[in-house]
């Protein structure tokens, strides 16, 4: 009778809950995104970068990589999180030549992979590229940020990382990355030597502390009311991508405008096309908007005034990776920092500024930022017939 009873009430919940779920499904189909006060979701996420690499020529393989839900044997979560569900790394990894040096690239803050949409396929010509969307960014998991401090959330992107590169078996690659993905980057290469070859930091976040003389200007700046109320925005962790999910169904038009306006008419070199900039521009929309996740990171790893709670710069003698800076001419962040970095590292080091570039070096100037890439990688491409030719510095280009 027991179990009647209980075979009873298990078919009853699974029937309750096959109908709840249809009757979401049923939703989802009778409320489009155009309903939506934020049309956007993972899929659409995930759709968005489809469209966009759909205009490269190189075939690439998209997978979504189980990172699990923490470092093995660990009773702590490494992203803080009350769910034991497993996490995923959205990853893109391009046909290459057998035996091409791996190339790992990790994007800055508030982008994904498909920010180097133009530079995948020249690259793919010579490495194994990898790109990934970091963990709750792009069309990766989104976990709730719990993180209360720089150490963990450091740990966050470094961790999860980690993990990634453990689930797809990797070692000895070169790792690349961009602004705040720069800063990651480094700090991984810091904590896990053993598995970079080579470190390109592009645009690089993270060398300038606000103890630098030069900060005096933020200290002015704050006295004043503007400044006061920019600085509580800050450390009240209000992120640009409320303000895009704010706006609701007006946000795709904010958006639109942006990259209109950065990769268009106020370019700091090659504009983009006009199908390049609707499918860029529906990209970054679906990845800005979706669920707040690690874009609360900004005010643990760095101040207001994009100042690093802990600088690059003090752990710059402890670097056992080669290193190469790259900058974009009119890239407004210093490339300084790493002439200061340079001083006290104790492995070879090079910097590099690309003309006709500012942040985005790599879509304002693709080819002086592949050209950059290649001379900075020259050593790893010693076996390709070609070779030669990277070792002088491509013309244009400038050695600090």
């Amino acid at each position: 009778m027991a179990e009647e009873i209980s075979k009873s009430a298990g078919d009853s919940s699974a029937a309750t809950a096959a109908a709840t779920n249809a009757a979401k499904s049923k939703w989802k189909i009778l409320r489009p995104n155009s309903l939506r006060w934020i049309p956007t979701s993972t899929d659409n996420t995930i759709a968005a970068e489809k469209r966009l690499l759909s205009i490269l020529k190189t075939p690439y393989v998209q997978e979504q990589v189980n990172i699990g839900s923490g470092p093995p044997g660990s009773k702590v979560r490494w992203f803080r999180s009350s769910s034991n569900e497993s996490r995923y790394i959205n990853t893109v990894t391009f046909d290459a030549k057998e035996g091409s040096p791996t190339l790992v690239m990790v994007h800055g803050y508030g982008a994904s992979q498909g920010f180097f949409f133009r530079n995948f396929d020249a690259l793919a010509s010579r490495f194994r590229v990898i790109a990934i969307d970091q963990l709750g960014w792009g069309g990766s998991s989104r976990p709730d940020f719990t993180c209360k401090s720089t150490e963990e959330t450091e740990a966050w992107f470094i961790d999860s990382f980690e993990e990634w590169r453990k689930s797809k078996n990797l070692s000895n690659f070169i790792l690349l990355g961009h602004s705040f993905g720069g800063y990651v980057a480094a700090k991984y290469a810091l904590k896990h030597p053993e598995h970079v070859q080579h470190l390109v930091l592009v645009g690089s976040a993270g060398f300038t502390a606000e103890s630098d003389p030069k900060s005096e200007w933020l200290t002015k700046f704050r006295a004043t009311w503007k400044g006061a109320v920019l600085n509580h925005l800050w450390e009240s962790n209000f992120t640009p991508q409320k303000l895009v999910r704010g706006l609701g169904p007006w946000g795709p038009g904010l958006v639109n405008r942006y990259t209109s306006a950065r990769f268009g008419a106020h370019s700091e070199g090659t504009e983009l096309t006009d199908e390049e900039s609707r499918l860029l521009t529906d990209y970054v929309y679906h990845t800005l908007a979706a669920k707040a996740s690690g874009e609360l990171c900004l005010k643990y790893i760095f101040s207001f005034g994009a100042f690093a709670r802990k600088p690059l710069l003090q752990s710059a003698s402890e670097w056992k990776v080669p290193t190469t800076f790259i900058y974009g001419m009119n890239d407004w962040m210093n490339y300084q920092g790493a002439v200061e970095a340079r001083k006290h590292m104790k492995v070879p080091c090079e910097i590099i500024r690309v003309p006709q570039g500012g942040h985005f070096v790599f879509i304002d100037n693709p080819s002086g930022f592949h050209s950059a890439v290649l001379y900075a990688c020259r050593k790893h491409l010693s076996q390709d017939q070609d070779s030669s030719h990277q070792e002088q510095l491509p013309d244009g280009l400038r050695l600090v």
